[in-house]
């Protein structure tokens, strides 16, 4: 697989038409198993075909139980210089029917291990809307990693998707989702919390101390160009994307044999705009007024849109900006989607 991996790299490596290389994210799946030989073998394909003279965050994505001082100490050498950690809930029957390997004590000695072994850069995730999660568990769990030291968190609410093992407990009644005013109001105390602590906002989901932003996920929402390599990986150069195939197999002997292992689409001019509103609605940045502009013009009823938006408490908006409140954050999709072109 990491052969394969380089492999796409070399043959892909005229995809970003030659720009620097900013950002490297180890994510999917759970690289953190990697093998300091493999992890340096991947880094060293993307120094080779890639111009990696701008390259300031590399960011992995690792397990609780696989953040040790030794694995530490050889990621910071290599250069990774982000870690994050899915801790997801301090509930230890939350993290067993989500089949969670760590263990709660496991969550307070990883990132306990990764502050005192110098990693000044980490994430963790964590999940609300949890079924039976209280809110007075939820501020909790909130104040708990804020305790740790840590300098960025994702938060994503639970979501049932269909077809899965949660789906079929929902609808045998094993599991009872929140209700979606329990939801909104752990997001509220989210925000209002983390905000309390001098975190920023800077996207729905994310939030950080100053300067720590994700770099690389933030290229993603100000639609900046990126390659993905791997089964599952996902790329886009700003008029079209490109997803490669799932199979692990098949994803491997279409590399070895050069035959196409991705399918690409080609974004219209729709596309581009819709996304751009999606994307940039949901960060602290907003949506560019001119950039929008530029893809397709704006006629009156879309600004006669924003006008009610704001007078609704939604949005608020300055001369080349459109940027949603706290509130209309709640609603982020609905409002995207509402200003969405149905055709050019």
């Amino acid at each position: 697989m990491i052969d394969a991996i380089c492999n796409e790299l070399e043959l892909r490596n005229k995809y970003l038409g030659n720009q620097p290389i900013e950002t490297i994210y180890f994510g999917g799946g759970t690289p953190s198993i990697l093998l300091p030989e493999e992890v340096t073998q991947l880094l060293n394909a993307v120094h080779t075909y890639f111009d990696t003279s701008l390259l300031s965050e590399v960011s992995m994505e690792a397990n609780p139980d696989d953040i040790t001082p030794e694995n530490i100490g050889f990621w910071k050498t290599s250069g990774i210089n982000r870690l994050s950690i899915g801790l997801q809930s301090f509930k230890q029957e939350d993290l067993k029917w989500m089949n969670r390997a760590h263990t709660v004590q496991e969550s307070y000695s990883c990132v306990a291990s990764a502050v005192q072994n110098g990693i000044e850069n980490l994430t963790v995730d964590l999940i609300y809307g949890l079924p039976g999660l209280t809110s007075e568990e939820w501020i909790n769990h909130i104040e708990t990693v804020i305790k740790m030291g840590v300098q960025h968190v994702s938060a994503y609410c639970l979501t049932v998707e269909e077809g899965t093992a949660l789906d079929t407990f929902v609808e045998k009644g094993k599991i009872i989702p929140a209700s979606e005013s329990s939801q909104a109001e752990q997001f509220l105390l989210l925000v209002e919390t983390l905000e309390k602590h001098g975190f920023l906002q800077y996207e729905i989901s994310n939030f950080c101390k100053p300067g720590f932003e994700s770099k690389h996920n933030s290229n993603y929402w100000k639609g900046i160009h990126y390659l993905g390599a791997g089964p599952s990986a996902h790329s886009y150069n700003g008029h079209s994307r490109s997803w490669n195939m799932r199979n692990n197999h098949t994803y491997m002997n279409a590399i070895e044999q050069q035959t196409s292992w991705f399918e690409t689409e080609e974004l219209t001019s729709t596309d581009v705009y819709n996304e751009l509103l999606l994307t940039g609605l949901r960060t602290v940045y907003g949506v560019n007024l001119h950039q929008l502009e530029q893809i397709l013009p704006l006629d009156d009823s879309f600004h006669t849109h924003i006008d009610q938006l704001c007078d609704q408490g939604l949005m608020k908006k300055n001369s080349d900006s459109i940027h949603l409140t706290k509130i209309g954050r709640l609603q982020a999709d609905r409002i995207a989607s509402d200003l969405f072109r149905l055709s050019e």
